[in-house]
């Protein structure tokens, strides 16, 4: 984010499916940062756990409920800048739940099959 005017170099986005994972996302943040050294200037949101804010000086972590997240859309505000995704263990949960779906379709015996397919 040094090209462009900001208050911050770095800008951090993640999110939970629950508040009580986004306290724990923020939690583990804070205590990683606070490890290397770094302070935590600022806390905002953290009894609510819909969207909290970790102002770390140089960096700003939002952690955010999933729908939260959707609303605001931060990274778009943001586009002008380079954006990097990490995901935990592969793929979102979200992803991962739909394509265990697609595989549970995918095991209807053939005989089953055609009978749906009659039906349509």
């Amino acid at each position: 984010m040094k090209k462009v005017p900001s208050v911050c170099d770095y800008f951090v986005i993640a999110s939970g499916t629950s508040t009580t994972q986004v306290r724990a996302i923020a939690d583990h943040i804070t205590e990683r940062l606070k490890e290397k050294g770094e302070k935590l200037w600022h806390i905002e949101g953290e009894r609510e756990g819909m969207w909290v804010l970790l102002d770390f000086g140089d960096a700003v972590a939002h952690v955010f409920l999933e729908d939260t997240r959707r609303f605001y859309s931060l990274e778009s505000l943001w586009g002008d800048c380079r954006q990097y995704r990490f995901e935990e263990a592969g793929k979102p949960y979200a992803q991962r739940k739909k394509k265990a779906a697609v595989r549970k379709k995918k095991k209807i015996s053939p005989t089953r099959r055609k009978a749906v397919r009659r039906k349509r």
